[in-house]
């Protein structure tokens, strides 16, 4: 066939974002291709600069566990300053300000809501949950959970929580026990999972250049998406019209799409998610100060989250994210959406007077996807049967999980050196 439809390669990877771009970058090998559905590289860790503001398509902060991880990628970003924070969040509640996280903090509720808390934290109802709703009760009482924690996360992802698995958030979660609580009270310790995050002043996108720097270019295929798998024949058609012939995909498309690309029976209807309305705004001067990101429960507000990205690069005019979680069929008004943040920003008290001078949105879809105990079932069992014809999905969305972005490298480093294996046993 003309090499204009048709190509062949050791390893197809499908989708130029973090995982995609690190797994090339880990695989030290140059028989490999990347296909990239968008005019751009970066997935959703792409960067907006405009009048002065720096804006990710959402707040990414590099949370690492692994420093060699963090050392590879920094060293490779020359001239770009890297940010090292210790994140400050808090919770807008009644009018005011309570760290994070709520359960490990209820001593700074009014004294009612105090009381109210402890007493049905202490009488809880001790049993095995079913689901992630009644994790919430069982573990924390009524109380703290109707306060904070099921109206939050009902905003996050825009879905029943009872649908949801026990652990579908994982180590993300910020579990305490009742003595961690009391302790608390006298001692504060709110450490995380991401008590300390890392940022480029150039925005999230440094660590895609930084990726970057190991993968050849000439791989790279823009504006080309693929279509359908051939998984008995190992080949994956285009939306150039090219059959391409691999003998591993690697995916980190999400993961029922794949399916569908694919071919392969599976269950639907166990793969359900949210998409999230990010706003970027900047204003013409500044507004609160210390603060990284702000948590809001309340559901007469239309966001979840706010970030500051001025307060992480110190910066004197007011620069933010705004998190709404929507339903995946969901109808998007960006005008009419803006007008009613701008409307809650103030009824948060984070505007007053202040003057918008640049925005940007972004239409995260998927944004959350929703572990349950079908889809943990389902997915286990279609990644092994791909697996099996060469098709590996990984990422996030390729693993349909809750994970940060620097598990997302390792995963993708780690099937690297199993694929680099492979190569060298045959």
């Amino acid at each position: 066939m003309p090499a204009s439809t048709s190509a062949e390669t050791r390893i197809l990877v499908v989708g130029a974002g973090v995982s995609g771009l690190g797994l090339a970058d880990w695989l030290g090998s140059d028989d490999y291709l990347i296909l990239e559905a968008d005019d751009e590289v970066g997935g959703y860790c792409k960067t907006v600069s405009r009048d002065g503001f720096v804006w990710d398509y959402s707040g990414h902060f590099f949370h690492f566990r692994h420093p060699e991880i963090e050392r590879y990628l920094v060293a490779r970003m020359k001239g770009q300053r890297v940010l090292e924070v210790d994140k400050e969040a808090r919770i807008h509640w009644k009018g005011a300000l309570i760290d994070f996280p709520f359960q490990k903090n209820i001593h700074q509720l009014p004294k009612e809501d105090l009381l109210d808390a402890m007493h049905d934290l202490y009488f809880r109802e001790a049993r095995e949950p079913e689901n992630f709703r009644e994790m919430l009760y069982c573990r924390f009482g009524r109380s703290i959970a109707e306060m904070f924690l099921v109206p939050y996360n009902e905003k996050l992802y825009a879905t029943d929580l009872a649908t949801l698995d026990v652990d579908a958030m994982g180590r993300f979660f910020p579990h305490a026990d009742i003595d961690e609580v009391v302790r608390n009270f006298r001692a504060a310790d709110n450490r995380s999972y991401n008590s300390k995050f890392t940022y480029p002043e150039g925005g999230a996108i440094q660590y895609v250049h930084a990726l970057l720097e190991g993968v050849d270019s000439r791989r790279i295929h823009l504006r080309e998406a693929l279509v359908r798998i051939d998984l008995d024949g190992r080949v994956a058609h285009t939306s150039e019209g090219r059959a391409i012939r691999y003998e591993h995909l690697v995916s980190s498309a999400p993961l029922p799409r794949l399916l569908e690309m694919s071919g392969l029976p599976h269950d639907a209807s166990v793969f359900t998610w949210n998409k999230v309305l990010v706003f970027n705004l900047g204003f013409d001067r500044k507004g609160p100060r210390g603060i990284h990101w702000i948590y809001y429960p309340q559901r007469e507000l239309a966001f979840y989250r706010v970030g500051f990205y001025d307060n992480i690069f110190g910066t004197e005019r007011m620069s933010c994210y705004v998190e709404i979680g929507l339903p995946p069929d969901a109808e998007v008004d960006v005008e009419s959406s803006r007008a009613r943040v701008l409307e809650d920003l103030a009824r948060a008290g984070l505007l007053d007077g202040h003057e918008l001078v640049a925005w940007h949105s972004v239409v995260l879809d998927p944004a959350y996807v929703h572990i349950t105990r079908r889809s943990i079932d389902e997915v286990a069992r279609v990644r092994a049967v791909l697996e099996g014809h060469g098709v590996h999905s990984i990422g996030r969305y390729g693993g349909w999980t809750y994970c940060s972005i620097e598990d997302n490298l390792v995963e993708a480093r780690a099937l690297a050196e199993r694929l680099a294996g492979r190569a060298e046993r045959a």
